[in-house]
């Protein structure tokens, strides 16, 4: 089952700290691992449709399977031997999702997603202008980024960022967080040029 024995609380596929490890290449071989092949399946999304890839995944998958498991059975009709099932360790683990872990994981979600919603009312009838003109420039700027890539491209780059981006953070942390310093006064400085302008912002700051 997915419930903890000692918790009522679903166990999570992936600790944030095996998230952290992996990202950050503590174990090279287990992130080149999920690296290469999270990025082959995005390239081949890329090159191909997905019900192409899905299938050809599964053919690949089932060859293996298929194969291992004839030749386990080969193997044991030459010998004579009484191994049985060479996936059955694997056919006995069990894989059932109660009713209590699926609560916890449909109750875990609502709360992402009503908190989603909330944000949203906020921004599109505009509870705070400033916040609605900052979504507003960056959807601006989206359209600009849909117009020379597409989603898959999107998320090949998603992933070179996400696999390169904190090693060479936590290489040059010094240098990366004083010119962030920089950039983050000066958009400071910016944003409340703007509030000051705008009606209604510096009323609303002085009560």
């Amino acid at each position: 089952s997915f419930v903890s024995s000692s918790s009522s609380q679903p166990v999570s596929l992936f600790s944030t700290s095996q998230v952290h490890d992996l990202i950050f290449w503590r174990d090279v071989k287990k992130t080149g691992f999920v690296f290469g092949t999270t990025l082959i399946m995005l390239l081949s999304l890329a090159a191909f449709s997905v019900i192409s890839v899905v299938s050809y995944l599964i053919l690949a998958l089932l060859s293996v399977t298929i194969s291992f498991r004839i030749y386990k059975s080969v193997i044991q009709a030459v010998q004579k031997s009484e191994e049985g099932h060479p996936f059955k360790a694997y056919l006995d683990v069990d894989i059932t999702l109660s009713s209590e872990a699926f609560h916890n994981y449909m109750n875990a979600a609502m709360v992402h997603i009503n908190r989603a919603l909330k944000l949203i009312i906020r921004l599109f009838l505009v509870e705070d202008l400033v916040d609605s003109l900052k979504l507003a420039v960056f959807m601006w700027l989206m359209t600009y980024v849909g117009a020379v890539f597409n989603g898959i491209t999107l998320l090949i780059l998603a992933e070179l960022l996400v696999f390169s981006v904190p090693i060479v953070y936590e290489k040059y942390k010094t240098q990366i967080d004083h010119y962030v310093g920089i950039a983050r006064d000066q958009t400071k400085s910016i944003v409340e040029k703007i509030q000051a302008k705008l009606p209604g912002i510096a009323k609303k700051k002085a009560e």
